[in-house]
This record gives C-alpha cells, structure tokens and sequence, in this order.
C-alpha cells in the first residue's frame, strides 16, 4: 500500500528532523577528533620527524575527556596553599626525561607478556609490542646520566619503574607496562594496561596501572612535536614525595598510608596561576607553561616533588628554564565530576 504525505506534513517533518539533528549535535562534538595520518608500515620511535607527523595528526581520547579539560578557571581549593606549602623536598619546578614509547603499525605481531606482581589489575595480552622498544629514559634520560648501556641490555636490566610504553594510533589504544624486563623466555612485566584512546572510560576503581594513579602515561607526557608547535594542549604528569591514601577522579589508585588533609591525593590536579609571566622562558619552556595554565597537571605517582614528566628526546631545548618556576606559582584546583 502507498502512502501520501501532504506537502504541510512533509515541510513539518522536515523541521522536525532538523530540530534533532541539532540536539544531537554536542554529542556528536564530543568524540576523539584527528584527521588521517601517514601510514605506519613499521615501528617508529617517538623522537623521529616520522613520528612527529603521526603525532601531530592524533587527538588523545574525546574533546571532553579530562585530559582535553581547560581548567584554567576552575576554582581554587581551599587548602590549596597548606598542600603546596608541605611540597619542599624541592623549591622549583623540575623534569625528567622519562617516559619514551614506540609507535608500531596495524599488523605489529603480538606478543606474550608474563605479568607477575599485579596479574588482577592487568589488562589481557598478548600485546603488539616490536623487539627496539624502548625502555624508560631510552635514550636522552640514559645518555644524560652518564650511563653507558645498549638498548637491548637496557631492556634486559636496570632499577626503578622500568616502563614500557607502546602507542597504536591505527586502533587507538596504548598498551603501557610497569617493570618491564625482556629475558631469555620472552618479556616479563609487573602490570600491564591497555587504554582506549577513543573513550572516557576510567580503569576500575581501586585498580593502579602503570603510574600509581591508574592513569595512562604517554597522554600525560610532554612530547617535542607539540613543544615546537607552541603550546602543550593536554593536562601533564608529575610527581609527589608523599601523597595522600586517597585518590580522586580521573585516577583511581592510592599508593600512600598517610591520611593528612595536607597531603594531595593521586590526580589531584594543579595549576600554575593565571598571572604568571612566561616572557623570557625559552620557547620550549613557554608552550609548557601555556599548557599549564590552561590544563594544569596530575599528580600520577610517588617521586621526587614537582617533577613533569618528558619524553628523553635530545631535540629540546631550554628546559631549564623550567627551574625558575616556583612551587607558590601553582594553585590547587577544585576537580571537576566524572
């Protein structure tokens, strides 16, 4: 059977839709926006101008995630100043050429990874991990310290958090390890987690990931390629000596026995002031400090007090000038809501 619309309930339907459309539009706004990126035939190591332009075409999680957040006028806490205060085991602000990463193309084989500490608070493998992954400080924060090592023998060996971190931007999703070893039997790691670049989705509450906090670590940190495009557009990492049990959305691990007030919890989120004057900072330093003011940063782990967290790429320049900064030149905010 045919029916037939009068050309008044047409044009009224018509309208109607479009009345939707537009409804549905903010919604629509709020998904992970990039545009196409070179393609990836194999895997690339994040201090290359190769990975520079698959970076720079790639938008970390959705427009509203907490990360994309502008927080510069978000409200102070009230006892912003008596937690900053207690931070003095160092009295300016600091970075470590920390958390390097691999991106690896679509068809990088997946590997096993035996999780030994924290197997209930991984995420199942096997994982696209290639074999010239680099380990944490790989290779600025490795030559900086005067050590002399091979990758492969840094992959086999060596203190502290030992990360690993692994970026496929095809499918968007990182995989991010904690004491990550790679032995005769293959690779080994503490924790293992995986995050969807395209949701909003937290890990389980209670759960820890590669950071303390149950954050993701390559989002957090500063890269090269934005620091030479002017400005840091994304909420930043760093470390606290001693922080609070407790946490605070987006993270969802504590790591700490204290339970003082004073004490920040992990993702606590700060801010340097609106006021401060970042003219006559090296360029590289200024698209941190911009970043800063309008993102702030998270605390993600326990470590040495006012330390951000970037990539060991011998590219930068002028970072020191970082050290000028003060610990009285940032403002704790209120957190927004999930």
């Amino acid at each position: 059977m045919l029916f037939h619309l009068r050309p008044s309930f047409l044009l009224a339907l018509l309208i109607l839709l479009g009345a939707y459309a537009t409804d549905m539009a903010p919604a629509q706004q709020e998904t992970t926006q990039q545009s196409p990126f070179p393609a990836i035939t194999k895997p690339l190591l994040f201090n290359t101008p190769e990975a520079d332009q698959i970076l720079s075409h790639l938008q970390f999680f959705p427009t509203n995630n907490p990360w994309n957040e502008d927080i510069s006028q978000r409200p102070v806490a009230t006892n912003s100043a008596r937690m900053i205060a207690g931070m003095h085991t160092r009295q300016s602000l600091g970075y470590r050429f920390d958390m390097s990463f691999v991106i690896v193309p679509p068809n990088q084989p997946r590997v096993p990874v035996k999780i030994k500490a924290h197997p209930a608070e991984s995420d199942p493998g096997p994982y696209p991990i290639p074999d010239q992954a680099p380990i944490e400080g790989w290779p600025a924060g490795i030559r900086a310290s005067g050590e002399r090592i091979t990758l492969e023998a840094l992959q086999q060996s060596g203190d502290g958090d030992h990360h690993l971190l692994v970026l496929d931007p095809c499918a968007m999703k990182l995989y991010e390890f904690y004491r990550m070893f790679k032995g005769a039997k293959g690779w080994e790691a503490d924790q293992a987690s995986v995050f969807d670049l395209r949701s909003n989705k937290p890990r389980p509450k209670n759960w820890a990931s590669a950071d303390s906090a149950g954050l993701p670590i390559i989002p957090a940190t500063v890269r090269f390629d934005e620091c030479e495009r002017g400005m840091v557009n994304h909420a930043m990492r760093f470390t606290v000596f001693l922080t609070r049990r407790a946490y605070v959305y987006p993270a969802t691990h504590f790591a700490s026995a204290p339970s003082d007030p004073a004490l920040p919890r992990m993702g606590e989120r700060f801010r340097l002031r609106q006021n401060f004057d970042e003219r006559g900072f090296s360029p590289h330093a200024q698209a941190i400090l911009k970043g800063l003011k309008k993102y702030g940063m998270f605390v993600a782990d326990n470590g040495i007090d006012w330390m951000i967290s970037v990539t060991p790429d011998e590219r930068f320049k002028g970072l020191d000038d970082l050290q000028r900064v003060r610990p009285e030149d940032f403002e704790v905010i209120v957190p927004s809501e999930p």
